[in-house]
């Protein structure tokens, strides 16, 4: 038995228990946390929105679920992430019934952040799930944890035939419910981790608050941030936008658009497990390099608008056209969610490599930032498409935060080099 009291096989379960319920738990939440990729589109036509009134809708939860992550994740380095994931599902499903009953657009707006509290959850998975797991399978386990982003994609697939069948509001009602059995199941069937346990077992004092947010002045932290805010951030905003993307663009009906905008989500959710794995391997900073590269050469292609041109030939002008069919689209749509996936695991990797004692309030921020992207990008694609009038711009915006970050990244590491800065052999090994 060890000094938290579980034995060896009993720690093995509880460590099981744990990642493997809170990763079923957070694809519960993410369904919900995307459910207006949607259903915001039939609130759209109901109630003659603009697009970036569209982008407003489909982002507020966005935004609860982000700026919600630093105070739940320093609340589960407080009290445990078993009582707190639970009480977020619960708070998450009384919106998401308000919703239902929602019918103007203030009234969804207000209860739009209510549900975006699933969102939230991320930080209460990570920071429970990592006191599991010793250092040099944290990758890992992180990995496997985020393919609950994987939830997305279960809203795009089922939500369309609920919606057309009993519409818009029966999904609320339906997600609501099964986020209210996942919260139940997820109460009974796991267990405190060992940090929380010791505490309560000898009443020691949780660390002081102001203390837990000592790490946010590393500015590393604000640079993982920023990589982040691109590899999960551009991942929700996209989950959230593709369906109405390519409605516009390739005219498709809403089932089919929620049916290909699942593809998107998929490899962009379940490979999240193969980058933590790959980090733990080979190291997140080899991860993140491809991922960003990988992804500015998607983005740059994706921002290509479709062009008509006319050259001056020998014997006369030359009309031409250019422009991304759909299944050059999805193949390319594919190819960047892969890549966004390794990166997001790589990024949690670097947070529990750098700051083991600080998971949630690191994690905390680092997923808030990320999240304040599903927030911002959709807006900025809307306004984006009323300004500019391309369906392409939000790709070409897409490409100038990848690029940037891919820079700062480069920059500092080089700079890291030059310095010779001494570090602890698992950051060395994490890197």
């Amino acid at each position: 038995m060890n000094d938290n009291g579980y034995t060896d096989l009993g720690l093995a379960r509880a460590e099981g228990r744990a990642l493997w319920m809170s990763t079923l738990a957070f694809t519960v939440c993410f369904a919900i946390w995307t459910i207006f990729s949607i259903i915001g589109i039939k609130i759209k036509q109901e109630l003659g929105l603009s697009e970036t009134e569209f982008g407003l809708l489909i982002g507020t939860p966005i935004l609860t679920g982000s700026l919600s992550r630093i105070f739940l994740g320093i609340w589960t380095d407080r009290f445990g992430g078993r009582l707190v994931f639970t009480l977020t599902m619960l708070a998450t499903s009384v919106a998401t019934i308000l919703l239902a009953f929602a019918e103007t657009y203030p009234q969804m707006i207000a209860a739009a952040l209510g549900v975006g509290f699933a969102g939230g959850s991320f930080a209460v998975g990570v920071a429970y799930v990592s006191r599991f797991y010793p250092q040099q399978r944290q990758g890992t386990a992180l990995g496997i944890f985020g393919v609950g982003n994987v939830g997305a994609a279960v809203t795009k697939f089922a939500a369309p035939f609920v919606l057309i069948a009993w519409g818009w509001q029966a999904v609320a009602l339906l997600w609501a419910a099964v986020l209210v059995v996942m919260a139940a199941v997820f109460y009974v069937t796991t267990e405190d981790d060992p940090v929380t346990a010791e505490r309560r077992k000898t009443g020691a004092a949780a660390k002081p608050f102001l203390l837990e947010l000592s790490a946010l002045r590393d500015m590393r932290v604000w640079r993982f941030a920023l990589y982040y805010f691109f590899v999960f951030g551009a991942f929700v905003a996209l989950a959230l936008w593709l369906p109405r993307y390519l409605i516009g663009v390739y005219g498709f009906d809403i089932a089919t658009a929620g049916m290909v905008g699942a593809l998107y989500s998929i490899p962009a959710s379940i490979f999240r497990a193969y980058g933590g794995v790959l980090s733990d391997r080979i190291g997140a900073r080899t991860v993140m390099y491809w991922s960003l590269g990988v992804s500015a050469v998607a983005t740059l292609i994706l921002s290509l608008p479709p062009t008509s041109y006319v050259m001056r030939g020998i014997n006369g002008d030359i009309s031409s056209h250019l422009e991304i069919g759909v299944g050059a689209f999805i193949v390319v749509a594919l190819v960047l969610g892969f890549f966004m996936s390794l990166g997001k695991a790589a990024v949690f990797k670097h947070i529990a490599s750098y700051y083991p004692n600080s998971v949630g309030a690191v994690g905390g921020l680092v997923g808030m930032i990320g999240g304040l992207g599903g927030f911002v990008l959709p807006i900025a694609f809307g306004a984006l498409n009323d300004l500019t009038g391309l369906w392409s711009s939000c790709f070409m915006l897409l490409f100038a935060i990848v690029a940037g970050s891919l820079l700062w990244m480069d920059v500092s590491i080089r700079r890291m080099g030059r310095s010779g800065s001494g570090l602890s052999p698992h950051v060395v090994a994490a890197e």
